[in-house]
This record gives structure tokens, sequence and C-alpha cells, in this order.
């Protein structure tokens, strides 16, 4: 299968590339291309902005918490009905797990999904010293494929012509084309990173301008050349690695209902994590916690991601129905998965920066308080306790944890996970387990070991199965 694709990398976090990434997605898209965007790492935030502009679900490639196998195939799998892939890189080019390692970087994928590389340089103050960098960045490692330079944050098309020329010169990579300094092409920021596509006024409006300004200032006929010259991917009969075949007889029974949590509130989720519950046999229904006043009918499951309850705690605090709801439910036995932002949900109460204490749903006997700085951030490896809704016999998987907050338990937790920080001595107990509930911080990709969603759907089989018992009963 042909997949013309790209990687657009940077020098470092901040040269631009989230902007011209974006930009280049919305210039696709008005040439009349199917784009379908991917993000290098585990953000949430910046796959939201891919998908408000491809109307395609944007996807997450880690080649930390996946394997090669993995990654490729994800990839292939979600490309289907699409022209070109943009695949967002993160942080520097070569910027990987520890800090010294290439692995989970933007060039690690690169390499694995076989994709040529764009380099988005900051140009401000620069003229010779520029062809240093890009060189730099293409002899650092010969088996990275940098074919084109877009250079960001300049003054004049004068400036670029200057740079083009020098980068050419002495580097042999092709200036492909530039981005003004503009303010208004940047995107909002909080404290876990950019701001949620749906809270932005006027998304669409700054998308249209940046659009139109990259269809004037970069060579997109030069991309979809670099996008198409590339190796033509086998899909065979798009079945994934033997490692990760999923076990079909957990559909014999028919389908179960899972409720997941999606909304401003709770929109952290991988979507190749949904994708796999339903390979699974699970049907997928989504609700509120900020306005529906209750859960689904009929569900056998629960899913509660993250995303940003610390902000629309007086909302979430108001809709108590909901709330008194899933207490019931979870403790009447349904197999229920938290992470993050949907552990902080169902604490006792959330307390925010200013001070002020807001009802949460009181299933996790703690507190939930915001900090002024990131309590943890990166990778981890996560031992999950045998007997939860998420392992049988208990395994270890890796996750990746993001958090300005403390959870304050009341007394000693039944915890579900020991979590490791790797190259580090660093190992604490988290998460919550109760009945068929388990709750924590880390952020799982289910493709790490599929074994972890496929017992959790196997758990909801057992509950549906004893609930249409009790009904009939």
């Amino acid at each position: 299968m042909k997949i013309p694709r790209l990687v657009i990398a940077g020098t470092n976090s901040g040269c631009g590339k989230t902007t011209v990434s974006t930009g280049l997605m919305a210039a696709m898209l008005k040439r009349g291309l199917v784009v379908q965007p991917y993000k290098v790492g585990p953000d949430y935030i910046d796959p939201m902005f891919h998908t408000f502009i491809t109307g395609r679900n944007s996807r997450n490639l880690d080649s930390w918490l996946l394997d090669s196998s993995t990654v490729s195939y994800l990839l292939r799998r979600s490309f289907t009905g699409a022209d070109i892939a943009i695949v967002e890189g993160v942080m520097g080019l070569y910027d990987g797990f520890g800090g010294n390692s290439i692995e989970g970087s933007t060039a690690h994928v690169s390499k694995i999904i076989k994709a040529p590389v764009v380099l988005v340089v900051n140009g401000e103050g620069m003229s010779l010293s520029i062809a240093a960098l890009v060189k730099g960045f293409v002899e650092f490692n010969r088996e990275t494929a940098i074919k084109g330079v877009i250079i960001n944050n300049i003054t004049s098309k004068a400036h670029y012509i200057m740079l083009k020329d020098i980068i050419e010169e002495w580097t042999g990579i092709k200036a492909i084309g530039y981005l003004k300094r503009n303010e208004e092409w940047g995107l909002q920021s909080r404290h876990l990173g950019l701001v949620p596509s749906d809270e932005l006024e006027g998304l669409k409006t700054k998308l249209d301008s940046l659009a139109d300004e990259i269809m004037t200032t970069i060579d997109l006929d030069a991309l979809i050349n670099i996008a198409n010259d590339t190796e033509e991917i086998c899909m065979g009969q798009l079945k994934p690695p033997i490692n990760i075949i999923t076990p079909g007889h957990l559909k014999e029974r028919g389908k179960v209902r899972i409720a997941v949590a999606m909304d401003k509130a709770f929109n952290f989720y991988y979507k190749d994590n949904l994708d796999l519950l339903e390979m699974l046999g699970a049907e997928l229904v989504y609700f509120s916690p900020l306005k529906d006043k209750q859960l689904p009918h009929n569900i056998d499951g629960l899913y509660l991601g993250g995303g940003y309850p610390e902000v629309w705690a007086h909302e979430l605090e108001k809709n108590s129905s909901l709330m008194d709801e899933i207490k019931t439910t979870i403790e009447g036995g349904i197999p229920a998965y938290a992470e993050c932002g949907g552990l902080m949900y169902l604490t006792d109460t959330i307390t925010d920066n200013d001070g002020n204490c807001y009802k949460m749903a009181g299933v996790v006997d703690a507190e939930s308080k915001m900090t002024q700085k990131l309590q943890r951030f990166g990778y981890v490896e996560v031992e999950i306790k045998e007997g939860s809704v998420l392992s049988e016999k208990g395994c270890r998987v890796r996750a990746h944890e993001f958090h300005y907050s403390q959870i304050v338990y009341n007394d000693d937790f039944p915890d579900g996970y020991k979590v490791y920080k790797p190259k580090t001595q660093k190992v604490w107990n988290c998460g919550y387990r109760k009945k068929n509930l388990i709750a924590g911080y880390p952020h799982i990709h289910f493709w790490s070991d599929t074994g972890i969603a496929a017992e959790f759907i196997k758990r909801c089989m057992e509950y549906k199965v004893l609930r249409k018992g009790e009904k009939k009963g």
C-alpha cells in the first residue's frame, strides 16, 4: 500500500513545528487532499488540533510505549482512505527517552515508519549560522532522512531568500519555504499544554489565515513530491503482528457496552485505545459528566479518561445526580478504569490553586489538590497488581504521567500499581482499587500490552452475564 508521508520535526521545542504542522494540514486540505494526521509521543492536545483541522482522528506514534511493529501497524491501519500522512514530531528531532537516547524520539519514529523528515528551523537573527545548525542535524545521524527545511519566524521574503541560498549551498538540503513572524498564529497555552481546540474562539478563522499564508510561502508541491518518494508499506491482510492478535473468543457472547466519559472536562484518550476495545467486542457509548444527568442504560463497563476536571470542577459538582449514580454503580461491581483526571473525579473533593474546594464522586477515599509545580512528568513502567480488572495475573507495562495535582489519601489505600521511573531508583505505589475499579495517574497505551484491554473486556462480559442473570431473576 502506498502511503505518502512526511514527518515535520523541529530543532527544539518552541521552534514552531506545531504551527507549521497544523498549517500544512489545513493547506493540504485546501488543496483537496485527505490528510491523515499523527503525533509522535504521548501528547493528547496536539492531536485534538489535528482532528479539528482534518476531520480524521489523529493517532499517536510512540516508539517508547510501543514496539516498532505496533507503531508501523497502527500507521498502516489508520491511513485507509487518506491521500497523505503528516506526522508532527515531539521536542527536538533527536530528543528521546531519558535525555541521552534516540528511543522514543521523532527521528526514531521516522526511521521505523521509513518517512522523510522536514526540519523546522527558527530563523530569527540567523545568517550563515543556520547552515551549521542544519548541517549538524543532517550529519548527527545519517539514517535520519532529512529531505527539506522550513524556516519559521523570519522578518521578510528577502531574509528567507538569503537563508535559503545559505542552506542549499552549504548543506545540499532544499529549503522548501518559510513563515513570517506572526503572533496571531500562535496557539494558547495552559498548565497541561495547549488549550483544547473546542475552547479556542475563532480557531477556524485563524487556521484559514495560516493555511492561506502557507500556500503562498511554502512549496506544497515539493512537500507532496517528498511524501510520495517513499517505500510502499505492505498492508497484507491488515492483521496486527502476531504479538498483538486479539482473542476472538471474547466476541462470542455479543458486544459489551462500555460508557466512556467525553466532554470538555474529559477528553484525553488515545484513539487507538478506544479502537482496540471495539476490536475486542465493545460498543462504546459516550456520555458527558458535565451535562448528562445519568449514565447510559445497560452498560457493562466504565472508562473515565484524563482531562481537566479541575478547570470544570464547579460544573461537575453541580451535576451531583450523575456522580451519585457513578458511585453507586462502581460500588455495585461494574468494571471501571480511570486515569489521571478520571481518578481525580472519583475522589471526595478537588481543591484548586485558589483554595476553592469542590465535591466530587466520593468513590475514592481521598482528596485531589492542585499544585503550582509539575508533580510527575515522563515515561514510567507500571506493575499492575494481580486480580485487577486490567490483569488477572499481574503484568508490567509502559505508561506516561503528566500532572499538576496530588492525591491525599485519608487512610492506607488499596493501591493498584507499583510505578517505576526508568533509569532511576524511584519507585512508588499509585492507583486505587475498589471492587472492580482500578484508577491511577499513569496513562496506559493499551497496545503496549493488548492483554490489558482483553482482561477489561472479559470482566465486562462477566458483569454483563451476571447483570442479565440478576435481571431475569
